[in-house]
């Protein structure tokens, strides 16, 4: 059971069901250092709510976004809004690039940050960059990025298109 815009949901999983049981792994960029980067964390004064679509439509989900991170990628200088990760002081920043819909799931990617050092500095790797449940069913409630994480380089690192949705 879990909570959905302010309703709770029951997900019922059936051990013999043809997605889990045909499942043969999602492929992956093969992993690079240069999608390791090192960004600098900025806490907000107070946590922003921030409201977010889901994979289903109609339905919106809101976070209390403590902050974001800025960090540079091929050249350029990017950043990404982030919400509560798991773990204390943990962060995970929902995003899309410009590889969505072409090599990687276009509604989203996750990327789970280890709590920022105490000058702020936060390691990113994109290689780490993992699907969330909507990248293999229709039926899952996933959050959208906010419109201010999506990046307009291509991050050709982490998971790629699962190949029940046709990724190879």
């Amino acid at each position: 059971m879990a909570k959905r815009g302010g309703q709770d949901i029951v997900r019922p999983r059936h051990p013999d069901a043809p997605l889990r049981t045909a499942f043969n792994g999602t492929p992956a960029y093969e992993p690079h250092p240069r999608w390791v980067v090192t960004g600098r964390y900025t806490a907000f004064d107070q946590p922003r709510p921030t409201t977010v679509g889901a994979a289903v439509e109609g339905l919106e989900h809101v976070y209390d976004a403590p902050g974001r991170v800025e960090f540079e990628l091929a050249g350029q200088p990017l950043a990404l809004t982030a919400f509560p990760g798991h773990g204390p002081g943990g962060l995970l920043v929902l995003f899309t690039d410009a590889t969505s819909g072409v090599t990687t799931y276009a509604a989203n990617r996750a990327l789970a940050l280890d709590a920022p050092a105490a000058d702020g500095t936060v390691v990113l790797d994109f290689n780490r960059a993992t699907n969330l449940p909507c990248a293999y069913t229709d039926l899952a409630t996933c959050p959208l990025p906010p419109a201010e994480n999506r990046l307009p380089v291509p991050v050709e690192a982490g998971e790629r298109i699962p190949r029940e949705r046709g990724g190879s």
